[in-house]
């Protein structure tokens, strides 16, 4: 997945965690990149990319129920989100080809856009098998194989015994019980600030999943304009440099990784407006119009995990 992972575990009084537990985890992740990463040529993934086939074709389980979500969530959003945004991922230098930080032309964005579109994607449940209705179709699963990652590595820890863990991979985590000093685990927002890292605020997880969308990572700039790796699947440009953050909580990190996603794609004003409606517990971080100040705004729902604000 181009980055890393991190296990927090606090075992029970005289409980012992299996000797082989990091084996157990690699394997478990190794797994998930081989089914779903693009940046291996022969993943699952990638082979059904370059699979010119308009008919069913039959996929494993866990790539079609991590599709079907995408879809979902695709149709939530009324397109906001698009798991077929790939082709402008990649022409924006986000992909799995080496950076370019190049603007790319207007003709190549419309050419890459007439590629784009969940609609020609479908997903059957029985036998697990995907159907593209356009054969350059491609799908790009990075916007929920974190948090699908995520989830694979609490039911881990479940299945290990292991009652009180925090897990991340990058920005997605889940958590479970307490700390190791007994307290619920206590994430952190990040201020999205590039080239810093500091706390903009604290939250209590409890047991749940947290995931955080942001420009202020993954860019580059041209002519003074920043251009981040959020990529709008209907204008087929980076978000605009208003709506800096948005972190979501879930019971699914999957859930939470895809929303996050869609609501950074949807901007300050529909994005906020799609988690009022579907309640989403989601915090965003607008930037002033003058770059110089941050408003904080959430929904009810994202409320009771908030603590206050430092002073």
């Amino acid at each position: 997945m181009g980055t890393s992972y991190d296990l927090q575990l606090v075992p029970t009084p005289g409980q012992t965690l299996p000797l082989d537990l990091k084996t157990r985890v690699d394997e478990l992740l190794a797994r998930v990149n081989k089914q779903m990463s693009t940046y291996d040529p022969d993943s699952e993934l990638s082979r059904f990319n370059r699979n010119a086939s308009t008919d069913w074709i039959a996929v494993s389980p866990e790539l079609q129920a991590v599709v079907a979500e995408g879809l979902r969530v695709s149709e939530l959003s009324g397109g906001a989100f698009d798991i077929t945004v790939g082709p402008l991922v990649n022409l924006w230098g986000f992909g799995p080809e080496p950076r370019r930080d190049q603007v790319p032309s207007d003709a190549a964005i419309a050419q890459a856009r007439e590629r784009v579109g969940y609609w020609r994607l479908q997903s059957r449940e029985e036998p697990p098998a995907l159907k593209k209705d356009r054969a350059d179709l491609y799908v790009d699963l990075s916007a929920l194989a974190k948090g699908y990652g995520v989830d694979q590595l609490a039911a881990l820890m479940e299945a290990n015994g292991v009652a009180n863990y925090l897990v991340s991979i990058s920005g997605d985590i889940r958590a479970k019980g307490r700390n190791g000093k007994g307290q619920p685990w206590t994430v952190a927002i990040e201020q999205p600030t590039p080239g810093q890292r500091a706390v903009k605020r604290l939250i209590r997880l409890g047991d749940h999943g947290v995931s955080t969308a942001g420009d202020y990572r993954n860019f580059f700039e041209q002519n003074g304009q920043r251009y981040s790796h959020i990529i709008n699947p209907r204008t087929g440009r980076p978000v605009p440099q208003t709506l800096v953050s948005v972190t979501v909580i879930s019971d699914s990190d999957m859930a939470a990784d895809a929303a996050d996603t869609a609501l950074m794609a949807a901007g300050p004003d529909f994005g906020f407006q799609l988690a009022t409606d579907h309640h989403l517990a989601a915090f965003f971080i607008i930037i002033s119009p003058d770059g110089k100040s941050f408003q904080e705004r959430y929904t009810p729902e994202f409320e009771p995990y908030l603590l206050p604000s430092q002073p």
